[in-house]
């Protein structure tokens, strides 16, 4: 204790630095606590972080079409992904040829555009106009 200085002043400053490194030692704590996530994601969830190019639009026609293999498949592709097995992203063709290649047949909307006069008409509507034209 320096010269001059109260004791009791002395206490008070001894009490805040415990309270300190009480705190500091708790977020410390909590930091490392913070690896394991609390917050878990739905195997959908962290599969639908790995899709492009219409894989949410498979993956939804999978769903609606068979869901409980689809739960099963997805499952099975979200271990592999948080166990480092799968780390590139996966498009739309190649979700939809993995459920075909196990046996879902999978049907997706799939429309052609074609161009006629500058605007996007159906190759359908096309074939029909032509039809007529004739």
């Amino acid at each position: 204790m320096s010269e001059g200085e109260d004791p009791d002043i002395e206490i008070i400053k001894a009490r805040k630095m415990r309270e300190m490194r009480e705190k500091a030692a708790a977020f410390e704590k909590a930091k490392r606590n913070e690896i394991i996530p609390t917050e878990k994601k739905t195997p959908r969830e962290t599969v639908g972080t790995y899709l492009y190019d219409r894989g949410e639009e498979v993956l939804d026609a999978a769903y609606a079409q068979y869901p409980i293999q689809t739960e099963a498949i997805v499952t099975k592709i979200a271990e592999m992904i948080l166990a480092g097995e799968l780390q590139s992203r996966i498009s739309g063709g190649e979700l939809l040829s993995l459920f075909r290649s196990v046996g879902l047949r999978v049907r997706i909307d799939t429309s052609i555009k074609v161009e006629k006069d500058g605007k996007m008409i159906s190759f359908s509507e096309r074939l029909k106009q032509d039809n007529e034209g004739q």
